[in-house]
């Protein structure tokens, strides 16, 4: 509808011009009244099918790259979402952000200045070499000359002016980008440090790079468009002086050369657009390949396997054998040949120095990375077999870093669970020793007015109103005094009590009541066993035993 609505409105527009140049011509030889008559009403009636043309070409086109734009959204985003943990570990938060706003927007001048203009102005120049030649073919040739010149070799110009400073203008505002989501994100930081002036100044500097780039760029493209206007001006002015000479050779009457003159003047701004197609078939062809490298092929975590079963309400037992893990692109593996076998109901604690590999044992669980070699099972069923939103279904989550939006505790609360009333959030919260804290109290973004120990409960709380039977718990109390840890323990492991429950920990009092505490260092299990196991054999355990007894020994005596 949009190539139709364009294509009669540049017809209508060259045949509205055209008629106005025969008829200023035919008044010079007082035509009778009724042509006149015509010739003014086809005027008329030309510039009202060319408004409303127009207007229903720009209703169609707007409306088909709106929705088109739509779907592609949902459609990047929902294959973003399951990438997205591993994602955020090799792109800058901000250019992520840039990627999924920016990239995606310069993708409807794909649509709107790159797709179908070039097959309208083909349309209406065909046209109207077609109707020029019925008068004279000698014109109809230079309007074909004029046709290449401004549909190839103008674009081409453009394309090779430009060709260096496009690349180096999106890199820059890709780096812009991220560097100003960084700065707002750390502003905090950045001031209490007084950094903020020099990452301020950073940032300046980079601001003025990008507008100088921009400005070359811009400039790239006015020089295309006036360069598309000499030649629409020097094809004018050759129709123009060809038709004398054909006036004065006797092969073309006179009455039609205005005609043909206000035709070509026509058709060619039709075909304005062209001189600026390649800057946007450049920025469109670098925003969908910037899109495409966020989700690179065979990373979609449930693409790659099918399918084969799912999660059972029950508790499952976990079976992990010869499992490593490397990042890409780094030399150290964070997991080295990791078996473990846990059976369904039982709790396991995993201690460990930082960097041991322990919270990246529970992301390879929730299947937030697949790991490099080795298996993974749930009941028996492998990992990669079941679907991750089935596995997250059924497991109760506690991250170091929960995220809070902005809202409401309830709001917040409701995040994990959403079919509860108020009844059952306040038990939550009593449970998580949170009694002081109403439904309707205010939270800020990222949970900016809590405390790090209420934002730890409330994490607790949110959970508790799960009920699966996997939980995995990644130092759900490290930010609490001991007192409130005890209370707060106790109610998830009395909540748990027929659960399979793995909770990671760098504080090893407590651990009495684990069936099972795996000590981990520098990537592998260096010991497991029940606590009097290892307190009785004497190992890595008991030195990080001994060595915590010894603090808290200083610091009661200080």
């Amino acid at each position: 509808m949009s190539i139709l609505g364009g294509f009669i409105a540049g017809i209508a527009g060259v045949v509205l011009f055209a008629t106005s140049g025969y008829l200023i011509s035919q008044t010079v030889f007082a035509p009778p009244l009724y042509t006149l008559i015509v010739l003014t009403s086809l005027v008329k009636v030309l510039g009202f099918v060319r408004a409303a043309s127009r207007y229903g070409e720009r209703l169609y086109s707007h409306r088909a790259t709106f929705s088109l734009l739509s779907r592609l959204r949902v459609t990047y985003f929902s294959k973003l979402v399951p990438l997205v943990p591993g994602l955020l570990n090799r792109t800058r938060s901000g250019e992520l952000l840039a990627r999924i706003v920016g990239d995606i927007e310069s993708l409807q001048f794909y649509f709107l200045r790159v797709a179908y203009p070039p097959i309208m102005v083909v349309m209406v120049f065909l046209a109207t070499v077609i109707f020029t030649s019925a008068f004279s073919i000698w014109i109809a040739l230079l309007l074909v000359l004029g046709m290449l010149l401004t549909a190839f070799v103008v674009p081409g110009i453009v394309l090779a002016g430009r060709s260096k400073i496009h690349e180096r203008v999106r890199s820059q505002r890709a780096a812009f980008s991220a560097e100003a989501a960084e700065l707002l994100y750390g502003f905090r930081d950045l001031k209490l440090y007084n950094q903020l002036t020099k990452r301020g100044d950073r940032l300046r500097q980079m601001s003025e790079e990008l507008t100088d780039s921009q400005r070359q760029e811009a400039s790239g493209l006015l020089r295309g468009q006036s360069l598309h206007v000499f030649v629409t001006f020097l094809i004018y002015w050759g129709v123009l002086v060809l038709g004398s000479y054909l006036i004065m050779q006797g092969s073309l009457a006179g009455v039609f050369l205005a005609m043909l003159v206000m035709a070509t003047n026509t058709v060619f701004e039709e075909a304005a657009p062209m001189a600026i197609l390649p800057a946007y078939k450049q920025d469109s062809e670098y925003a969908a390949r910037r899109l495409q490298q966020s989700i690179p092929p065979g990373q979609n975590l449930s693409s790659s396997e099918e399918v084969l079963g799912k999660m059972t309400p029950d508790a499952p037992s976990i079976k992990l054998a010869g499992v490593s893990y490397q990042y890409k692109d780094e030399w150290r593996p964070v997991l080295s040949d990791i078996s473990l076998e846990l059976p369904a109901g039982s709790k396991t604690a995993i201690v460990g120095p930082s960097g041991s590999g322990k919270t990246t044992i529970l992301e390879l669980l929730l299947k937030l990375h697949i790991p490099t070699a080795g298996s993974i099972s749930l009941n028996n069923i492998s990992v990669k077999a079941v679907d991750e939103a089935d596995i997250w279904r059924h497991t109760n989550v506690v991250l170091q870093q929960g995220h809070f939006f902005r809202g409401t505790v309830r709001a917040n609360m409701l995040a994990g669970q959403e079919h509860c009333d108020d009844s059952a959030l306040s038990v939550a919260l009593q449970r998580a020793q949170l009694q002081g804290l109403e439904l309707d109290a205010p939270v800020l973004e990222k949970g900016e007015n809590l405390s790090d120990g209420e934002k730890q409960r409330l994490a607790l709380a949110r959970v508790m109103l799960r009920s699966g039977k996997l939980w995995l718990l990644d130092e759900p109390t490290s930010s609490l005094d001991y007192v409130t840890e005890r209370l707060v323990l106790k109610q998830i492991f009395e909540q748990a009590a027929a659960d399979t429950l793995i909770m990671i920990s760098h504080r090893l009092a407590g651990l009495e009541v684990m069936d099972k505490i795996v000590v981990m260092d520098r990537g592998r299990v260096v010991e497991q066993g029940t606590y009097d196991e290892l307190m009785n054999g004497k190992g890595y355990f008991y030195e990080m035993k001994q060595i915590e007894l010894q603090l808290l020994a200083e610091i009661e005596a200080s």
